[in-house]
């Protein structure tokens, strides 16, 4: 039996096992649009909280994935329309990473690195930060995109487009740029 077929006979296990599969990926995704981890949390409960009442809308159990992002894309926006969000980012310290064997040093640019990108796409606007999001992030193609948010192919790709330009330009600006003081990094001499 397929896993939707197990949640729209309102199995616990089934829920769980959704939440187990999807919930890191999907909690990712509303983190990177709403600039909040708790409200991206909460956000992805109710993405789960839908799935479980309203899985029988879904039609192919095959885009199973694909209907939960569209969920949870539909949540941040409506979350977006309530709120003004001028947030500070924190990094991405909750997102999992592997560990590589690098030293201390590096790992430190890494993170540096790391905190400049996320506050750099923090400051776009909401359009470009979705796309980008979605592109980059989440390694959909254009198309799918454009499907999940009910939009034009040229659209999405113009809103990428735009978005790594002011992307571009906000790094090379250093405009939200996570400097060696405020981490307290001492300098070596």
């Amino acid at each position: 039996m397929h896993l939707i077929d197990r949640i729209n006979d309102k199995e616990e296990n089934a829920l769980i096992e959704l939440m187990n599969m999807y919930g890191d990926y999907l909690l990712r995704t509303a983190y990177l649009l709403l600039e909040d981890h708790q409200l991206a949390e909460e956000v992805v409960q109710d993405t789960f909280i839908i799935a479980f009442e309203k899985g029988h809308q879904l039609g192919d159990p095959d885009k199973l994935k694909s209907w939960l992002t569209t969920i949870v894309i539909n949540r941040c926006r409506s979350q977006m329309r309530k709120w003004s969000w001028k947030n500070i980012v924190p990094a991405f310290d909750w997102v999992k990473e592997e560990a590589y064997n690098q030293t201390p040093e590096v790992e430190l640019l890494a993170v540096i690195d790391n905190q400049n990108v996320s506050k750099a796409i923090q400051t776009l606007d909401y359009k470009y930060r979705e796309v980008i999001t979605l592109f980059y992030f989440n390694e959909l193609k254009i198309s799918e995109i454009a499907c999940q948010i009910k939009t034009k192919e040229t659209t999405i790709k113009s809103r990428l487009k735009r978005g790594r330009m002011l992307l571009g330009k906000i790094l090379e600006k250093g405009e939200g740029v996570v400097e060696a003081g405020e981490r307290k990094i001492k300098k070596s001499t």
